[in-house]
């Protein structure tokens, strides 16, 4: 099961942290037809409306997700749960990565497999306070 916690981890944070506009074929490697979303001021999103919010995303914000794990639910589907947190780029070696003052949120995510290969089917956020 580690390996796949660190498969998944993998393509949440490249569905976070690719610039989509420049490679859009990662949306339909990554998001189920079927996909929803449940975002974390409460509103449901269809597939369409996530990935307008992934094509247009600030790019030069990079994401780190925390305290990452998942549960299995069958063979094929598993659930990811995790503390996301966005940081701004800067070119100043001493400084890295900086975190924004907001503090992230909670995310869950459920993830099916077919044929060995991943897809997100459905995502929730939840503010952190």
């Amino acid at each position: 099961m580690e390996s796949t916690t660190a498969q998944i981890k993998q393509l949440e944070l490249k569905l976070l942290n690719t610039d989509l506009r420049a490679n859009p074929s990662v949306i339909d490697e990554l998001l189920d037809n079927a996909f929803e979303e449940i975002s974390n001021n409460g509103q449901v999103n269809t597939r369409q409306q996530v990935v307008t919010w992934l094509l247009n995303k600030d790019n030069a914000q990079l994401w780190s997700l925390q305290n990452f794990r998942i549960k299995r639910l069958s063979n094929n589907t598993v659930i990811t749960i995790y503390h996301a947190v966005v940081h701004d780029q800067t070119t100043e070696a001493t400084n890295g990565l900086k975190q924004k003052s907001n503090p992230g949120s909670i995310h869950s995510s459920v993830w099916q497999r077919s044929n060995e290969h991943w897809k997100m089917v459905f995502h929730q956020a939840t503010k952190s306070v």
